[in-house]
């Protein structure tokens, strides 16, 4: 058997069990004395993660999740319910299983952090102490790099569906009205953003929705980039579903050099223009340029990147003491922004708290990502890395980088589906119950 073979055995024994880090393995610690406190503002991946791998590390830890909504929408897998290959009910999840972890949950937006009192406010009035914070507010976004594009609008006509929930929803059900012949724009951002194959699977997953329902309708995908994650595996998917390529195409890809980057927004023509021409769409999907939440901003965590820069053993923000940053918002490049790396990164930020507030050594860090894309039913791709802390700096463990062949068979892409599909299952079961 090959070292590749091994490793993605491996990868994919890791993907479909949930367990992204050497963290998770570690056994409680058995701590007494003085109650400690840790406040989490953020209810995603990275925020529910850390909070019931904190708990389950050491029960002597307070734990307070400050979380905006009741519930938690996936951005992973929420492509399928655009298309209406899954329902929005199997994209959610609730906090009841990190309450029976013993997790104070409070369904509130934290609007201020006080790092000299070690204090969070938020928008109903409450307090609350903490000795170390975690923040994962997940993305926000830069509503000034496209002309006439704004939240309102993306509320009300032209999604983004990249922060899942309503918009998901929407989006679904202006595809599923769309008459027949009509166009799809989708608008995909520059580099750094959260889940880079995710325009090109959403795609994918549309054009999948199109060539059933819709046949003479068409997909137009412009880019503010030349080249995209898993760029091989999505083209050849597209040719052999989707007729990419040809005359008959129902996805076209314009790239920025060929004029792709959306300029500017004209709702009431229904229509996007970049630097040469100006595009006409029945369904606008933009997903604009990205930063780190709002929270991050206020509370001075950010660098000119718009990122959080983060110590990458720690996740222990550079700019502030006692704060952690871990999920889309921190800079741990090279892991990508995506849900899986969130997970990877909670754990690591749990346990390595977990000792400072004990006086322990910091553990050993090591962290995982793979990333599923469905192309078709019965036509999956993946991309896995494992990564480690070196020098001062997250780096990618020498040959272990697993990407699926770009050569088509029929078997590998049909387990591959199920792969997915089953780490979606376990992600989330080890995030919320």
């Amino acid at each position: 058997m090959s070292n590749k073979h091994n490793r993605r055995n491996f990868l994919k024994i890791v993907g479909a069990s949930g367990v992204a880090t050497t963290a998770a393995l570690y056994t409680p610690f058995a701590i007494g004395g003085a109650s400690k406190k840790v406040v989490i503002i953020g209810g995603g991946m990275g925020g529910a993660t850390a909070a019931k791998y904190m708990r389950m590390m050491d029960k002597s830890i307070k734990v307070t999740l400050i979380t905006a909504n009741k519930n938690y929408y996936t951005g992973f897998a929420s492509n399928e319910v655009v298309s209406g290959e899954r329902h929005m009910t199997s994209i959610t999840f609730s906090y009841s299983g990190l309450r029976k972890h013993g997790v104070q949950v409070v369904v509130d937006t934290a609007t201020s952090i006080d790092e000299n009192k070690r204090g969070v406010r938020t928008v109903n009035g409450k307090k609350f102490a903490y000795d170390r914070l975690i923040v994962s507010p997940g993305i926000d976004f830069r509503w000034e790099a496209i002309d006439g594009y704004n939240a309102q609008m993306a509320n009300t006509r032209i999604p983004h569906a990249w922060i899942a929930g309503s918009q998901t929803e929407m989006l679904h059900n202006q595809l599923h009205s769309m008459r027949d012949g009509g166009t799809v724009i989708i608008a995909a951002p520059p580099n750094p953003f959260r889940c880079p194959p995710g325009p090109y699977e959403r795609a994918a997953q549309i054009a999948h929705y199109l060539k059933h329902n819709k046949p003479k309708s068409k997909i137009l995908i412009l880019d503010s980039k030349d080249k995209f994650s898993k760029f091989g595996l999505f083209t050849g998917g597209w040719k052999r579903h989707y007729g990419y390529g040809t005359d008959n195409s129902i996805i076209e890809w314009i790239p920025a050099y060929k004029g792709g980057a959306v300029e500017a927004v004209d709702v009431a023509n229904m229509s996007v223009s970049g630097e040469f021409d100006e595009f006409k769409g029945d369904v606008i999907n933009i997903i604009p340029a990205q930063k780190a939440g709002k929270i991050a901003f206020t509370a001075g965590l950010t660098n000119s990147s718009g990122w959080c820069p983060v110590q990458g053993n720690t996740f222990e923000s550079t700019i502030h003491k006692n704060i952690h940053v871990i999920g889309d918002a921190s800079i741990a490049s090279p892991m990508p922004k995506s849900g899986y790396a969130a997970n990877s990164e909670a754990k690591i930020c749990a346990a390595a708290i977990v000792a400072l507030l004990s006086g322990n050594k910091i553990p050993d860090s090591s962290y995982v990502n793979t990333c599923y894309s469905v192309i078709a039913p019965g036509d999956g791709i993946s991309v896995a890395m494992v990564y480690k802390y070196q020098n001062g700096k997250i780096v990618k463990v020498k040959d272990s980088d697993d990407l699926i062949p770009v050569e088509f068979n029929l078997k590998l892409r049909e387990r591959e589906v199920e792969y997915g599909h089953t780490w979606f299952n376990n992600i989330t079961n080890d995030a919320f119950s």
